[in-house]
């Protein structure tokens, strides 16, 4: 959906007031037979459609879903896209109304609702120079030339604008690329940690948690290194750590270093894909290890979910975060591709994880920018000339799930294995149940049963569709 920054603008404002009409799911939480309905297929993008009523002594099909309210999972954090340098530079370059429009649509209550965003610790591959907080050609471990001049220009106030549309917008942070002196090839690009640098890097990432605090943008998690095992061959800002690194730097270093400080920050470790589940069991079997680590930060480029299943089974008191997953620019169906999102993001739900980020929240109509090797789009495309908005499949798969789901949400049982359906089902804290179903095919509509207790819900799923029950 592409449309001129005027239209946009007035697109904004309507949405807001038809959502204001269309959205007060708590009038439905004591009502088990009120059902409300949304649709997201070829000819519909969140539309509200006419909703099923409940049934009795209708027998059950063997196309059914059978949901168990008693049978609870995780608590939802949210969901949300990262706001890196790329995506808040872009957002800088817009007129105050246009920015707030966007952000209005990402963050704010009317639109997707989105309460989580991922920043980086300096420069990531989305920036548009590699940079860190201390750039000397000579060693600094007192950290003497540390600075956090350059996010003063735009990211800082991009995401204080971001926390004013919603307040409780939960932040977590990445470093990409230590400083080029604490690496053993010397530059931002590529390389490995010298562990004799671990000291000064806590207090680096102290630092930073105290620079941006002070700013007016606490930050509640940090991981320790986006994706800890590539160097991604020197083509980007990137960092490889071993596992004993790691575990060193968080049990004797960046634990302490953040405990001292009496910081609330929690710590995620690993921050990379389900392959890494043997590691992230490892890492969590050292107790002064565990004692530190809020959770693993996850992404869905390798593997299968059922990794974070499998960790959470072995510590189910550390959460799953997955962080970082987004669209490809160049891929023809960026746009149309809200079933296989909304499949995907059923999966990692239906395992544990407690939020769902996206990778950059808005890029321009050539992925940029981008000093790297990826060809990954936003969120939101924002053309770089005439500042239209293109919305992905990602965006629309997220209206289904974002605007329905709140924090707290509590993730309960949906069975019922039916070829080609994803669902999953979640309690919000006002008791308004939301069951959310998938139709992956391209070709065919399914009619299906929806089971609580003895009643039944029966819904045809029109093929390439998200629809999203709540009552």
């Amino acid at each position: 959906m592409a449309t001129t920054r005027r239209t946009f603008l007035k697109i904004s404002s309507a949405a807001a007031s038809a959502a204001a009409l269309s959205h007060p799911l708590r009038a439905f939480a004591d009502e088990t037979k009120s059902i409300r309905a949304w649709r997201t297929s070829p000819h519909e993008e969140f539309a509200s459609i006419p909703a099923p009523s409940w049934q009795s002594g209708v027998p059950l099909s063997s196309l059914s879903i059978r949901l168990d309210p008693t049978s609870r999972a995780q608590k939802l954090l949210g969901f949300g896209a990262a706001m890196t340098d790329a995506s808040c530079y872009l957002l800088g370059q817009l007129d105050d109304s246009a920015r707030r429009a966007l952000l209005d649509d990402a963050f704010g209550p009317h639109g997707l609702r989105l309460s989580v965003a991922r920043t980086t610790i300096g420069a990531s591959d989305y920036s548009l120079n590699a940079y860190s907080y201390d750039d000397t050609p000579e060693p600094d471990p007192q950290l003497t030339h540390f600075s956090l001049d350059h996010d003063r220009k735009y990211i800082l106030p991009v995401l204080r604008d971001a926390r004013a549309v919603n307040p409780d917008l939960f932040l977590f942070s990445s470093p990409w690329t230590p400083p080029a002196w604490m690496k053993d090839n010397k530059s931002l690009l590529g390389g490995t940690m010298l562990n004799s640098y671990l000291p000064a890097y806590a207090q680096y990432f102290r630092r930073f948690l105290e620079g941006y605090s002070q700013a007016g943008v606490p930050i509640q998690a940090v991981t320790v290194q986006n994706e800890v095992d590539t160097n991604q061959a020197g083509r980007m800002p990137q960092c490889q750590w071993g596992q004993e690194y790691e575990m060193e730097f968080v049990a004797k270093h960046l634990g302490p270093a953040l405990a001292d400080a009496h910081s609330d920050t929690k710590i995620w470790i690993i921050d990379h894909n389900y392959n890494l589940w043997g590691r992230a069991l490892d890492e969590l079997s050292d107790p002064e290890v565990y004692k530190y680590v809020d959770g693993i930060a996850w992404h869905g480029y390798v593997g299968t979910p059922d990794a974070m299943t499998r960790v959470h089974d072995a510590f189910p008191a550390k959460h799953a975060w997955w962080t970082e997953g987004g669209p490809d620019i160049s891929d023809p169906h960026y746009a149309t591709d809200w079933s296989q999102w909304s499949a995907t993001f059923t999966g990692v739900l239906r395992n544990w994880a407690r939020c769902i980020c996206s990778w950059n929240l808005v890029l321009d109509e050539h992925g940029k920018p981008n000093i790297g090797p990826f060809s990954c789009g936003g969120v939101v495309t924002l053309d770089s000339k005439t500042h239209a908005i293109t919305r992905s499949g990602q965006y629309k798969a997220f209206a289904q799930y974002s605007r329905v789901l709140d924090r707290d949400a509590h993730v309960f049982a949906s069975n019922g294995d039916l070829p080609g359906i994803s669902h999953v089902a979640a309690e919000n804290p006002d008791g308004t149940r939301v069951l959310i179903l998938t139709n992956e095919a391209r070709g065919s509509e399914q009619t299906i049963q929806i089971a609580l207790a003895d009643q039944i819900l029966p819904i045809t799923l029109p093929p390439d569709s998200i629809t999203t029950l709540a009552w």
